[in-house]
């Protein structure tokens, strides 16, 4: 017999770096699941990616019990990663914080293919340089 699911939680967390206290203690502790439990779990699995954020989806079954699924981190996360900047742009019309290369945008899209809903990689890549647009970001080919 299947466990009942009572929620799914998704949260983006620093890797390897979980504390019980918010945002991990504030989604789990109203539905009874141990932040402590899950923030030890994470980090154990995390620990490869440390301080890089990612996403985790975490489903909440009745019986107190939970499991989790870390995602990729963030396209924008990895975009200013590889433009290295601090943050996107504030007027993306006029402002342009940084490029980064197709070669990069391919690189990003392969470590997230598996998160985005994308029906090749050249979708994926597209993606990819709409997010990086949106952030100030010139694409220069190369």
């Amino acid at each position: 017999m299947a466990k009942e699911v009572v929620g799914v939680v998704k949260l983006q967390i620093p890797a390897g770096q979980a504390t019980p206290g918010p945002p991990v203690g504030v989604a789990l502790g109203p539905r009874n699941v141990s932040p402590g439990e899950f923030c030890k779990k994470f980090n154990d699995q995390t620990r490869d990616q440390q301080g890089m954020i990612v996403g985790v989806e975490i489903t909440v079954y009745a019986d107190r019990t939970f499991t989790f699924v870390v995602k990729s981190p963030p396209a924008s996360v990895l975009l200013k990663q590889a433009a290295g900047i601090a943050k996107g742009a504030s007027s993306v019309k006029t402002e342009k914080v940084g490029q980064v290369t197709v070669s990069q945008l391919r690189e990003i899209a392969e470590k997230k293919k598996k998160d985005l809903n994308a029906a090749s990689t050249e979708a994926a890549v597209n993606m990819i340089r709409g997010t990086a647009r949106s952030m100030g970001i010139t694409v220069v080919e190369g």
